[in-house]
């Protein structure tokens, strides 16, 4: 099949490949916003962990004392509904405007004149070269590199599978899972390998060698996700460790299950199901039931989701059965870690 794409992809390579050199030669071609933008992105379609690393970022330019806002297109924004991320954005740093526009220098010059804003977070911002930034963040997925599929090669003795690739190497939309060729990493400023824990380290090794080579000496951070803390929906928080012994089921509707399945594991200490459902799951009241069928068959008196599920199945969760508590995580990073923080802190004072 991926052999008949090849003309498509080759013509989609062409197509890109034409609109990057406007960008990078003709004067004008770029929007300037006024004040900073960072750009968290990626290469690959799916989830790489921009979501996570938007968020930790925003965090930090508060406590920066910086007024940030997020810019974000929206994506599979339901009919009369609102985007995941958007949900996700508000339930992690409320207060900080989310302003949601796929043109995003509209956006940009929406969040100036009616948010007290100094300075913009773009969400998926890479591929959006018509407004500029100031710094490029972005994330490759240490599972997924290229968009390429993995399989477990065995299990360390902590329980952690070790990937390692399948694909023959990079493939272009529509005969793979690139949005544009590797070599536009070059473009980056930083580079984020994500899921970095879920990796033998000679395959984290390799993966960081093959983004080198693309990017030249670019930094590369490594970025794991950690727990973070329970919240119920009464509101108490609670410490993960509270998970440890209990018997629970997870559920979620993300790109990567496979990593909340390894926290969850990891917190209750036994096997237990983790119940998927497709990335951007718009839940229904009959999804509902079919959980709480689920949790009852296993006995379970704890449903536990994440961020993202939970803004959309929590205001449809019963107050009879079992009860439904989210997993909020946090991103840690290694690596590169001071160059991310005077990066970004020239970034943000650029333009002030």
């Amino acid at each position: 099949m991926r052999r008949l794409l090849w003309p498509f992809a080759f013509l989609y390579r062409g197509v890109i490949g034409a609109r990057n050199l406007y960008y990078d030669r003709v004067p004008g071609a770029t929007h300037h916003a006024g004040i900073p933008v960072i750009s968290v992105g990626n290469l690959t379609v799916g989830g790489t962990g921009k979501t996570p690393l938007v968020i930790a970022l925003v965090q930090k330019l508060q406590t920066w004392g910086r007024r940030p806002a997020i810019l974000t297109r929206g994506y599979k924004t339901p009919p009369g509904g609102v985007a995941d991320e958007v949900l996700e954005f508000r339930e992690a740093v409320p207060g900080v405007p989310v302003i949601v526009n796929p043109d995003r220098v509209a956006g940009a010059a929406q969040a100036r004149k009616q948010h007290d804003v100094d300075c913009l977070v773009l969400d998926d911002g890479f591929q959006h070269r018509r407004l500029a930034r100031d710094l490029d963040i972005v994330l490759i997925d240490a599972l997924y590199p290229w968009g390429s599929f993995s399989q477990p090669a065995g299990r360390a003795p902590d329980g952690i599978p070790h990937y390692v690739r399948t694909s023959s190497g990079p493939h272009l939309l529509p005969a793979g899972h690139l949005r544009e060729p590797p070599g536009s990493l070059r473009r980056a400023d930083l580079l984020v390998v994500t899921r970095a824990d879920l990796v033998a380290r000679a395959h984290l090794a390799c993966v960081t060698d093959e983004i080198q080579h693309y990017a030249g000496e670019k930094p590369v951070l490594n970025a794991v996700v950690e727990p973070d803390g329970l919240v119920y929906r009464d509101g108490r928080r609670a410490p993960p460790a509270e998970l440890a012994g209990r018997h629970v089921v997870g559920v979620c509707g993300i790109g990567n299950p496979e990593q909340f399945h390894l926290l969850l594991r990891g917190l209750a200490g036994n096997e237990h199901p983790t119940f998927g459902y497709a990335d951007h799951c718009q839940y229904s009241p009959a999804n509902v039931r079919e959980i709480q069928g689920r949790a009852a068959t296993e006995k379970a008196d704890l449903v536990v989701t994440t961020r993202k599920d939970w803004v959309k199945l929590a205001p449809l969760w019963p107050d009879t059965g079992p009860a439904l508590a989210r997993l909020d995580v946090r991103v840690a990073l290694s690596g590169a870690v001071d160059e991310l923080d005077t990066r970004l802190r020239q970034a943000v004072e650029k333009r002030l």
